[in-house]
């Protein structure tokens, strides 16, 4: 059934096994599948290369099998269209998984990605499989990934996926960093700047997050975490960042970028607040402004956040008090 996302008999095979297992040593594991040890290391590279599998960071030897709902996820997303017959296998694994395994140990929640080709790899597969938000700390001189991958968020953002970037103010002088940051605004991510960002991260969904453990000049590595209080503490380390950050727009002409000088709403906020006052539904605010649906509901959710408060009615009645809707109105007179 794998073979619609490329695996062949033998890879198939050796994956629900080591689903199966968690995690498995090669002599156990080629004991599993009645095959010599090397032709299971070859099969296992293989399944490493599509980021189904990775060795572990603590014991030679030992491999860990990638979640299915991540790493076939991911696949399938990319091959969804010209291959539909292949989804229902992802959840074949999980099932299995749930079914025969037992609660993954400490040391299996965390996989070392090490060379150039694994860790883009599993960059990308982490925004290809995520379904809500990728959250991402992004350095004027990457060390792991070279910035955002502008295909794998188009991919994403067509599904709806969400996107939070902070970036270094270095990248803003970059000679690729306006255009990507432009295109990004374009698509609608939200994008702020700071001076430094502690590390490179990237965190989708809130469930996986991805980290560089080598410095500059060394063989690139990642850390890719899926739960635990380390988890917890780079979600930490992310929203702290984006709080302190400053909000980029884009600039005259479409061809650039600006930082926020004051934090407030600008001309469209006013006119989404002054419609949706008026008592119009989200999608009619779209319509009538000529946006996208998902547009619309982004920027009401940023003034939310801006000022503080959880609902929109608590929302509308504070575009009030500070004059929000009474200023639009005049400008639109």
């Amino acid at each position: 059934m794998l073979g619609a996302i490329g695996l062949d008999e033998r890879q198939e095979t050796a994956y629900r096994a080591l689903v199966a297992l968690g995690a498995a040593e090669i002599t156990d594991l080629a004991r599993r599948l009645a095959l010599p040890e090397t032709e299971t290391e070859r099969t296992l590279r293989r399944l490493e290369q599509q980021g189904l599998a990775a060795q572990s960071s603590t014991r030679t030897g030992r491999w860990v099998a990638a979640p299915p709902g991540v790493a076939l996820g991911a696949l399938l997303t990319r091959q969804r269209h010209e291959r539909g017959q292949a989804e229902p296998a992802a959840a074949l694994p999980a099932e299995e998984s749930r079914a025969e395994s037992e609660e993954p140990a400490v040391h299996d929640l965390v996989e070392v990605v090490t060379g150039a080709r694994a860790v883009s790899h599993r960059f990308v597969q982490l925004q290809r499989g995520a379904a809500e938000e990728v959250c991402a700390l992004v350095t004027g001189r990457p060390i792991a990934v070279s910035g955002m991958d502008n295909e794998a968020e188009e991919t994403a953002a067509t599904r709806g996926v969400t996107y939070r970037l902070v970036v270094e103010r270095e990248v803003l002088t970059a000679p690729e960093g306006t255009s990507e940051l432009t295109a990004a605004l374009g698509r609608d991510d939200r994008v702020r700047v700071v001076d430094r960002v502690p590390t490179e991260l990237v965190v989708a969904d809130g469930s996986l997050a991805m980290v560089p453990l080598t410095g500059r000049g060394a063989e690139p590595a990642a850390l890719v975490v899926r739960a635990g209080g380390l988890l917890e503490s780079l979600k930490g380390v992310f929203e702290t960042v984006w709080r302190d950050a400053v909000p980029l727009r884009p600039g005259a002409g479409g061809d650039a970028v600006t930082e926020t000088a004051a934090v407030g709403p600008d001309a469209t906020d006013l006119e989404i607040l002054s419609l949706l006052l008026a008592g119009m539904t989200d999608a009619s605010v779209a319509k009538q402004l000529e946006l996208g649906l998902r547009t619309v509901q982004r920027r009401v959710k940023g003034l939310m956040e801006l000022t503080g408060v959880t609902t929109r009615l608590q929302l509308g009645w504070h575009a009030c008090a500070n004059g929000w809707v009474a200023r639009d109105l005049r400008g639109r007179h």
